[in-house]
Formats: structure tokens, sequence, C-alpha cells
């Protein structure tokens, strides 16, 4: 018998990265032969028990996509959003399989989002072990001194701890206001947005412009497209 985790084979089946499948399977959304689990222990045979995620059946012989979504702000990071507001699943109707993003950008933060249904996939490039480089162009406000871009460089107490080094550089100034480019590889909620109103300037806009070897180039705003054969070897390589 080969029993399995059941949020390691909910992944593997592309319903979803293995933290979200987690949190399907705590939600009751999950039958085994039947019967709802909410244990995250919980193992199962995938080529033996009857596996259901909301009532549909598990299937593992879907092909893996992978797609580059530019994610404009007001969009929320997820499939559904329980106060209505626009989701990328808005973005996604042209994609036939059931697919969704990998980690999250704010709401009001745009830029490179990877779609996907490779579950395992989705699960390296948010690990924290994996430490995948995210950089951001920030429009922040006023003109960020080289001693406090130094702060971030070095790492930065915040409310949730220090945060680990970042790499930083300002690209150019706008009369009373900044772009500053700045690399991370921690994926903490609204990260970058705090680490700048630590330092004493504030966010005006965020946007992610590439998350490991993949760049978001000239692709336009709500606009997605598949990766490239190269692109996705890049991807393999870095996980």
């Amino acid at each position: 018998m080969n029993l399995i985790r059941l949020q390691k084979i909910l992944a593997r089946a592309g319903v979803a990265s293995r933290r979200e499948a987690e949190k399907i399977i705590l939600s009751g959304k999950v039958k085994v032969n039947g019967k709802t689990v909410t244990e995250l222990g919980t193992k199962a045979d995938p080529e033996k028990d009857l596996i259901q995620v909301e009532g549909r059946k598990l299937s593992f012989a879907e092909k893996k996509v992978y797609y580059l979504l530019n994610k404009p702000t007001g969009y929320v990071t997820t499939m559904k959003d329980p106060r209505g507001r626009k989701t990328v699943a808005d973005l996604l109707s042209s994609i036939e399989v059931r697919v969704y993003p990998v980690g999250r950008l704010d709401y009001d933060t745009s830029g490179l989002l990877i779609i996907t249904n490779d579950g395992e996939t989705a699960n390296n490039l948010t690990h924290p072990k994996k430490e995948v480089d995210k950089r951001y162009e920030a429009k922040v406000k006023g003109i960020p001194s080289q001693e406090a871009l130094s702060k971030l460089e070095k790492g930065i107490m915040l409310e949730d701890g220090m945060t680990a080094p970042a790499r930083t550089r300002l690209l150019k100034k706008e009369g009373t206001r900044a772009w500053v480019e700045i690399i991370i590889h921690e994926g903490r909620n609204r990260q970058v947005r705090r680490m700048f109103e630590a330092i004493g300037h504030r966010v005006i806009k965020l946007k992610r412009v590439s998350l490991g070897p993949l760049k978001l180039g000239s692709l336009a705003p709500g606009k997605i497209r598949p990766l490239t054969a190269k692109e996705r070897e890049s991807l393999k390589a870095l996980i």
C-alpha cells in the first residue's frame, strides 16, 4: 500500500500548493472514500482510495501548465473572494484546466505572478528554505538616503521580527519621490511596504518585476502568457 499524506497528494494532483492544500483539508472540503477528513496527518493511497475535493474526484492525469501573469492593482490573489472583490481568477478565463497562483501579491501591488496546476513546483517556489529572490520596484515618498537603504540591506526590525538582508538600488528621482529597486527572498505580509515605512518612506506604488529567473518584461497589466521552454527549465533548475 502506497500511503502518502493527503496534502501532498492534493499538491501532486495540481489542486493547490501544499500549504493551500492544508487549508482546504482543514475547511472540510476533502473526502476519502466518502468520509470527510480534516486531520492534516491523514494518509491515503492515491492509487486505491477515492479522494474527492468539493465533490470532485481527484485526477492525476492532467497536464502540468505554467503561466506568467501581470497582476494589476485592484485584484485579490485568490481564486474566490467572500467580499466580492475582483480576483486573479477573473483574468484566467482563457485557461481550460484548473490552475491557481503561486504565492500572493497584495491587493494594491501589481506585477509578476506564476499561475500553474503543479503543486510541487508551487510549494518549492514559496518554501522559505529555497530563498527565491523577488525583485520589486517601489515608488516611495521622499528620497531615501544611502544610510536609510543600508538599514534595509542589513536587515530591519519589524513587528514580526528581523528581516533578512535585502538588496537595494535607487533607480530614479521624481521631484520629492523616488523609485527604488529592492530584492528580498522572504514572503511576509506586506513586507516591502512595511520595510520602507520603517525607514520613513511610505510606498506609493509597488510592482514585482521578477521572481527567481522569471522576468515580467513588457507583458501588459492583466495579460497572461505561457512560460517558454527555457523558462520552465530554469524554474526546475532553481528548485
